[in-house]
């Protein structure tokens, strides 16, 4: 297995292969190398020390043909899931979705919305993440309080959170685009897991993805105060040549008794790749003091890493008032006239539980 050293690095700055100029943000590019076999036609500087939070990094590693990404989440994870005061492993599992949706997301070069969501029979019902391109994330949880207390004595997995029941990965280019989903079954597995096995069926890329999410606890003249942060990365094996690039056939799950199952020997760079990911530990991927450009170094500097320029993440809701109002009208008249309650209509927002208020004929409907 390879070992990880703490060495300087060298960067580089220009346009990646595969980004666009003009992008909007541009793909600025970084080496990342061993300084005893520098990139002599290219500008270098050490990896950057400056840590932040609500970003992702894009980074290629081309002598194994690897690319990945990398999500550091700090305010934003935080305000997510403290406006709801989710239980702590409610909190944390939403936290792990976030993450995922944030690095999926990112990933397409798209206008429009990518959304996670989750339907199953475990503790927590539904999870529902909505990333809007380029930088807005919501997100939010059903579950059932009593049966998440009785787990939560332990060690509550993600995996026995969810139960059984499917995960979909949705693309929304909006009205004029059709929509394209995904679908992988729970069985109990954990998102990590859940995320392997969407890309083994659905895109057959080799992935390997890794999330962490904990609670940052500091002492202060007012007592401790605590905030969420989250990360996580994701390694993809995409090598240019097309028989390097075979996968497996998939268990037809009929075949006859006696039939060798299809293999493909695993290629010595995808190896080498897994290998090193599966030396991040959890700490590495919410350090506040641990930058994305050192993380990356950390794992790559023998066969040298490219970074792209980092783009920033929000938490934002889309809703607003003028939304809301729109999607009362498009209510049956019954049905608005049945949401009538004392003399109003109220609407609470289940991501980040703004409420608005209306008058019936605001609506076009009926005081009960």
């Amino acid at each position: 297995m390879p070992a990880r050293r703490r060495l300087t690095a060298s960067l580089h700055a220009g346009y990646a292969k595969g980004e666009k100029r003009g992008a909007r943000f541009p793909a600025v590019e970084r080496y990342i190398g061993p300084m005893t076999d520098p990139q002599i036609a290219i500008p270098s500087r050490a990896p950057s020390a400056t840590a932040a939070d609500d970003t992702v990094m894009p980074f290629e590693v081309a002598k194994l043909d690897l690319r990945g990404r990398i999500v550091r989440l700090g305010p934003a994870v935080d305000e997510i899931l403290a406006r709801h005061a989710y239980p702590q492993p409610v909190a944390k599992l939403l936290g792990e979705a976030l993450v995922l949706t944030v690095m999926l997301g990112s990933a397409l070069k798209i206008d429009g919305r990518f959304i996670l969501q989750t339907q199953s029979d475990g503790p927590v019902r539904m999870l529902v993440v909505d990333f809007t391109a380029p930088d807005r994330v919501r997100a939010c949880a059903r579950f059932d309080k009593d049966r998440v207390a009785a787990i939560a004595s332990g060690e509550a997995s993600g995996g026995a959170l969810l139960g059984k029941g499917h995960l979909a990965m949705t693309i929304d280019q909006g009205p004029e685009m059709n929509r394209y989903q995904g679908l992988v079954a729970l069985d109990g597995s954990s998102l990590e897991d859940v995320a392997h096995e969407y890309f083994l069926r659905s895109e057959q890329i080799p992935t390997r993805v890794r999330l962490a999410v904990a609670e940052e606890l500091r002492a202060g003249s007012g007592g401790a105060t605590h905030r969420w942060r989250a990360g996580g990365i994701m390694l993809q094996f995409l090598p240019r040549a097309p028989e390097r690039a075979r996968v497996a056939d998939l268990d037809p799950g009929d075949a006859p008794d006696g039939v060798e199952p299809h293999t493909v020997e695993e290629d010595d760079a995808w190896l080498e790749g897994q290998a090193l990911i599966s030396t991040v530990e959890d700490i590495e991927l919410i350090d506040p003091s641990l930058s994305s450009e050192q993380l990356v170094y950390r794992l790559f500097h023998e066969p040298g890493v490219r970074v792209f320029r980092a783009g920033p993440l929000r938490a934002e809701c889309s809703c607003s008032r003028d939304n809301v109002e729109a999607m009362l009208k498009s209510f049956s008249q019954d049905d608005r006239d049945h949401m009538v309650e004392d003399g109003k209509i109220s609407v609470t927002c289940e991501f980040c539980s703004a409420n608005y208020q209306f008058a019936p004929d605001d609506v076009g409907a009926n005081p009960s």
